[in-house]
């Protein structure tokens, strides 16, 4: 930032101006510029550090305070804010040293000592914390406990974190509460209790906790901006200033991003995230550049794994991107690249990941070359998580026996959470043999975990699934697919589209038509409905099931009305052609231009006529969609021009054209 001229005489009163407006940035360039002509004025070194310490820029206002214990070793102050700014930084080591001298002074001892638990917090160390809490909590009372309630209520949060990081997260918040009573209301409390509240799954008080920070930030500071950039605002960074972090809102709208992206609310977890105060990619916070990675992970994969290969090499970074990444890897098939970050960071691999997940991803990765050996890990993760069900089935009947709430609730949740363990591990085994189109063994994979999961959503839509491809199950596959869709059957469109296309061609295979066309009038006024709702929404629901439906009629080998169905299907084709609806198209006409090469069957002059005005409206409308969706970490890029829907369809009537012997 440039700093503005300053006339002779009026430089300290220029700076102060400067810094009681909050105007930092701009002090720190007047600061810096006069320092260059005295580099060791004590108060401007001083006010340098205040200044960056104030833009959370922690390593530059560290670098200033080194300076000045090494110009002045007799001031502990300056010792005090090297230590807080090293910590800050994330240079952990480095703080401690720095603290070390002060436990010997005592007007500084007990910041000394509640600064080092800060930093054995901060690296895991959870009894070494405690014991420095404690020790500094004597240190400030004398006799062994804080006279000033100030004092008191700060213990209590310090404990309040502890019990946190221990998992006792009612505890916890309880901590929390009582300072706050003491303190008064402050927002980083309310956010603390929110986050207990999150953690124990208690997503409403939460959220209500969450709203209290978010609507007392708006009215206090109205200058941050919240809200504006959603509403399409082109809005200036409002920067990382020390204002910003005492509002907590950015953590307050990261924890409201977490709960939405928790209960599949994916639209309103991307709203919290832009929300929040306007800044600069680069002055995003870990957590902010975690969280946007994985909320927009569906849309933008390639820079969702850069952000999170970035925060992977920055210390410290959110506990939770090691994880992240290597599932994220494995969700995208570069089995390869998690198998590296896993081998290259063992360090972090003992520190980071819970030995479930370990023995999850490395089942993973396994499968690619030993699928076998991959299966035998899994069985054995599954037998001792089906283990622990069972017992807690029993510990549930038990508490609900003796009317013993409390332990019914905790039941429930460990019993859920080891759901939500079993099911992956559940779906890697059935995968092994989905791959090798064995659906039989998948159907009894699923079979044998009936006990536990007949009421999961997940394993009974993917039940469905394997009984759908095995040809001759589907009556059993529509007594599966049918209570998925009768439960949003208000909002047919929340299904999703190859669920109700599936469960169409079960209705007509198993001569139900009457029910295939109620259901399809369904998805019409739904699509009807959105589109005079917000007309300038693609929606693909009906499209996808003319298109499964086309697909069939091509596959029993009636191509003149699957064919047909095919081409209607997409019209509109400025509102129906897409990647995804070009995808099943172009695969009827591949089989279709196949099967006509071998003379194995010979179309109507007419419906050949059709199918080449079909592909030059493609070819018209498919100058932007590309034909396919290229991986995210792709090194080898298509060419630009080949990768749309115009040209494979103007490749495919040049086929055409070659096959039936017409001309251009």
């Amino acid at each position: 930032m440039e700093a503005t001229p300053v006339p002779d005489g009026q430089y300290t009163a220029a700076v102060y101006g400067l810094i009681r407006a909050g105007r930092c940035g701009e002090a720190a360039a007047l600061l810096s510029r006069e320092l260059q002509r005295s580099s060791r004025s004590r108060g401007g070194l001083s006010l340098l550090g205040y200044c960056y310490y104030q833009l959370q820029d922690f390593a530059a206002a560290a670098e200033c305070y080194e300076q000045l214990v090494a110009m002045h070793p007799e001031l502990d102050a300056y010792r005090l804010y090297l230590a807080q700014a090293l910590y800050k930084a994330g240079l952990y080591a480095e703080a401690l040293r720095a603290a070390s001298p002060l436990l010997d002074q005592p007007a500084y001892q007990g910041r000394a000592l509640r600064l080092q638990a800060a930093v054995h917090y901060a690296q895991g160390d959870l009894a070494a914390a405690k014991s420095l809490v404690e020790e500094a909590l004597a240190a400030d009372g004398g006799s062994g406990a804080a006279e000033d309630p100030s004092e008191r209520a700060d213990a209590e949060i310090n404990l309040g974190c502890l019990l946190y990081r221990q998992g006792r997260h009612e505890e916890a918040s309880g901590k929390f509460a009582g300072a706050m009573q003491v303190l008064g209301y402050c927002p980083e409390l309310s956010y603390n209790i929110a986050l207990c509240c999150y953690a124990t799954k208690q997503y409403a008080p939460a959220l209500k906790h969450i709203s209290d920070i978010i609507e007392r930030g708006i009215h206090q500071h109205p200058e941050l901006s919240v809200g504006l950039t959603t509403e399409g605002i082109d809005v200036r960074s409002v920067g990382n200033t020390l204002l910003l972090h005492r509002t907590v809102l950015v953590e307050a709208f990261n924890l409201k991003a977490a709960i939405e992206y928790q209960l599949h609310n994916l639209k309103a977890a991307q709203e919290a995230l832009t929300d929040m105060p306007p800044r600069a990619e680069e002055e995003l916070d870990p957590v902010t550049l975690h969280n946007q990675a994985l909320i927009n992970m569906d849309t933008q994969p390639t820079e969702g794994f850069e952000k999170l290969q970035f925060l992977l090499l920055q210390n410290p970074c959110p506990p939770e991107t090691f994880g992240n990444l290597l599932l994220l890897y494995c969700k995208h098939q570069y089995y390869d690249l998690a198998a590296d970050v896993l081998a290259e960071n063992a360090h972090l691999t003992y520190k980071l990941l819970t030995p479930y997940l370990y023995n999850f991803l490395d089942a993973v990765i396994t499968c690619q070359t030993a699928p076998e050996e991959a299966f035998h890990k899994l069985d054995d993760a599954a037998g001792m998580l089906t283990e622990q069900l069972r017992k807690l089935t029993k510990q549930i009947q038990e508490a609900r026996q003796n009317w013993d709430d409390e332990a019914v609730k905790k039941a429930v949740n460990e019993y859920d959470e080891t759901l939500d363990k079993y099911i992956p591990v559940l779906m890697v085994q059935a995968k092994i043999y989905w791959d090798m189109k064995n659906y039989t063994m998948v159907e009894k994979i699923f079979r044998k975990s009936v006990e536990f999961c007949n009421e999961h959503e997940v394993w009974k839509l993917n039940v469905a699934h394997v009984l759908f491809m095995q040809e001759n199950k589907y009556k059993e596959a529509i007594s599966f697919y049918e209570p998925i869709v009768k439960k949003h059957y208000d909002n047919i469109l929340d299904v999703s589209a190859i669920v109700l296309a599936n469960l169409c061609v079960s209705y007509i295979l198993t001569s139900q038509n009457e029910d295939a066309e109620e259901l399809m009038r369904k998805i019409e006024k739904g699509e009807e409905q959105l589109s005079y709702d917000d007309p300038d929404k693609n929606i693909y629901h009906l499209c996808i099931v003319n298109l499964v439906i086309g697909t069939l009629y091509c596959v029993k080998g009636n191509y003149d009305f699957g064919i047909s169905r095919v081409i209607k299907s997409l019209e509109p084709y400025n509102k129906k052609l897409s990647t995804d609806t070009w995808y099943y198209a172009k695969r009827c006409f591949l089989s279709l231009l196949e099967n006509m090469s071998k003379h194995m069957i010979m179309l109507r002059d007419s419906v050949i006529q059709e199918c080449v005005q079909f592909l030059k409206q493609c070819e018209l409308h498919g100058r932007n969609i590309p034909a396919v969706i290229e991986q995210p970490l792709e090194e080898n890029r298509m060419h630009s021009g080949k990768n749309t829907v115009t040209y494979e369809a103007r490749h495919l009537r040049a086929l055409m054209y070659k096959i039936v012997g017409w001309t251009a």
